[in-house]
């Protein structure tokens, strides 16, 4: 068979959903949480691809083009490859916001219930206190302490009232935790 009609692939072109940058698959029947911050940055960057980066790209790779031998030409190679980077991300982030559901935690403002969006303080139980912030998969920062509605922590911690004791499982068995405050923003 000729080479001409066999497919093949590379590994960093071989799934264009695999371009969340190491975020987890949403769960299955689940939507796409996102504080209003969260979507709007999101929004900026898909925005900034389209209008900024891609456009400069394509003159780069048609000016390349134009010189020649394209096999040994580094600016055509790189920029092609680049343009493949951009076009993922593009749909990639366009697929994500489509499945965007805006939720502002600024409603919850004054509870003392864990939903989404709550910055939560808690205790374990050996006394050592941390704060974290509940958000959506595509924006939760670790090094911010902000992590995931659907991290293993937050699950534990959803729905439960300043006060109360909550089991989390980790792989090292289960832990006792006491939720010390909840604070959500003010509303604007």
């Amino acid at each position: 068979m000729s080479k001409a009609f066999t497919k093949e692939t590379d590994s960093s072109d071989a799934d264009d959903d695999d371009v969340g940058a190491g975020l987890p698959p949403l769960p299955p029947g689940t939507r796409n949480y996102l504080t209003p911050a969260g979507y709007q940055r999101l929004r900026a960057e898909l925005m900034t691809l389209l209008d900024d980066e891609r456009p400069k790209i394509v003159e780069v790779v048609s000016w390349a083009a134009k010189n020649g031998d394209r096999s040994e030409n580094g600016d055509y190679l790189y920029g092609k490859k680049r343009l493949r980077e951009i076009d993922r991300r593009i749909r990639f982030l366009t697929k994500r916001l489509d499945i965007a559901e805006v939720a502002d935690p600024s409603t919850h403002h004054g509870k003392d219930q864990v939903f989404f969006g709550a910055t939560v303080t808690y205790a374990s139980a050996d006394g050592s206190e941390r704060t974290i912030t509940i958000k959506g998969i595509d924006e939760a920062d670790s090094l911010k302490g902000e992590v995931s509605w659907i991290a293993p922590i937050a699950r534990a911690l959803l729905k439960a009232r300043e006060g109360d004791e909550v089991t989390l499982v980790t792989p090292a068995g289960h832990e006792r935790i006491e939720v010390l405050e909840v604070r959500y923003p003010e509303p604007r």
